[in-house]
């Protein structure tokens, strides 16, 4: 293996991904890039050896992120006021500000162990509020908790489905998006797998929370006089057993928002109907709480994913996970020979989970070129940093076989307990 890392370290990989995360020959190192302009023609020689290998701009551009990043050492994290524990990647200092534009999201990412702030002055961060995070939902959804639990000091700004969230953040409306991924109960929520590959953003840090489904309805009822329950989709399942046991079971309706289930209610007066939705919810539209930690299951977790426009550079000593995506060709155990590239380094994989190719669903088969089959895209987490020389040689491994591959993210873990 060591001889075949070796020769893998000698190839310059050319699979689809992020900038900051092209992966360059050990053997060649480069210099940042100056900012703003073109290498000067004393650069040529180096410049032109690149260029043979294929990958001077992205070798340019990684290392030019590198040199830029701040690296504190690690630090444990800590529990916020609603015993969430907040991951080390969303500490935000609003002490660090811009020359131009007050405080930026480059003095929220150098609190975190980023990039520093006079490299990006752009950004601008109202210094009394801190970054702009964008989430999906009304105030009082769990989204917007859990923006709160991942930067304390942020500005929510709330989005009325996920793709407007992504369009905020890569559009400069807000920062950061915090939009979840996968729930322990409900599983994966595709529709947002399917939106990182269409938006040019990079999973910078996660957070685990924990979701306590209440019951809410208008003041003044009683429980036994409710016969329906509205909801978000994911609340409803995470509930079915309490809601199928209530009153002999309700009617369960589903709608875009836990909050904006209470919001409705509200602003209709609707009598016998409950909304399944958090208790701030319950506090910010005037609903009263008639039964808590609801969910069929009390371990009932959903993992939030921040996302940003500028990849976080790996810092060390702090436990760091990746996420890639990659298709491969259609041929017998081509997915146990990917899975291979990181068994064979010891390399542990926390997610694997396939989804359709959306630009390509259907295609022939290879075998025999008539029969038809669905074309499929995995999806992958594992615990390592792209720091990681290991990781950097599995990547390259995989690249082999791989019709597409892209490396959506590389963050902090979240090493929260239940």
């Amino acid at each position: 293996r060591d001889s075949r890392d070796a020769l893998l370290a000698s190839r310059v990989p050319m699979f689809a991904t992020h900038t900051a995360w092209g992966l360059t020959p050990r053997a060649a190192p480069v210099a940042p890039r100056a900012r703003g302009g073109r290498r000067s023609a004393g650069h040529g020689a180096s410049r032109s050896r690149l260029e043979r290998d294929g990958c001077a701009s992205l070798a340019s551009r990684r290392a030019a992120v590198t040199a830029s990043a701040s690296r504190p050492s690690g630090s444990t994290p800590v529990p916020s006021g609603d015993g969430n524990v907040v991951p080390d990647a969303f500490r935000y200092a609003p002490d660090r500000a811009s020359k131009k534009h007050g405080t930026s999201l480059g003095a929220a990412q150098a609190a975190a162990g980023a990039v520093d702030p006079s490299s990006d002055p752009s950004q601008s961060v109202d210094p009394k509020k801190g970054i702009r995070v964008a989430y999906q939902g009304m105030p009082g959804a769990y989204s917007e908790a859990a923006a709160l639990t991942a930067y304390p000091n942020c500005e929510p700004c709330p989005c009325e489905q996920f793709e407007n969230a992504f369009e905020a953040t890569e559009q400069w409306t807000a920062d950061r998006a915090v939009l979840p991924f996968e729930n322990s109960l409900g599983g994966s929520i595709h529709r947002n797998y399917d939106l990182i590959l269409n938006h040019r953003l990079h999973i910078v840090g996660e957070v685990y929370f924990k979701v306590r489904h209440c019951l809410l309805a208008l003041p003044g009822q009683d429980k036994a006089d409710i016969t329906r329950a509205m909801s978000h989709p994911q609340a409803l399942a995470q509930c079915d057993g309490y809601l199928t046991a209530l009153n002999g079971g309700v009617v369960k309706e589903a709608v875009d928002d836990t909050a904006g289930a209470a919001a409705h209610i509200k602003q209709n007066g609707l009598l016998g109907v409950a909304a399944v939705a958090s208790s701030r919810a319950a506090d910010l539209y005037g609903m009263e709480v008639y039964d808590s930690d609801i969910q069929d299951d009390k371990s009932n977790v959903t993992r939030f994913l921040a996302l940003s426009r500028e990849p976080l550079p790996p810092r060390p000593n702090v436990p760091y996970k990746t996420s890639i995506a990659f298709s491969m060709k259609e041929t017998s155990g081509s997915l146990f020979k990917a899975l291979a590239c990181f068994a064979l380094r010891d390399i542990n994989l926390t997610k694997v989970e396939s989804r359709p190719m959306r630009w390509n669903p259907v295609t022939q088969s290879a075998e025999d070129g008539t029969s038809m089959q669905f074309s499929y895209l995995f999806y992958v987490d594992f615990s390592a940093s792209m720091a990681d020389e290991n990781a950097q040689n599995a990547l390259r491994q995989l690249q082999e076989n791989a019709t597409f591959l892209r490396v959506l993210g590389s963050y902090p873990a979240d090493d929260s307990r239940l």
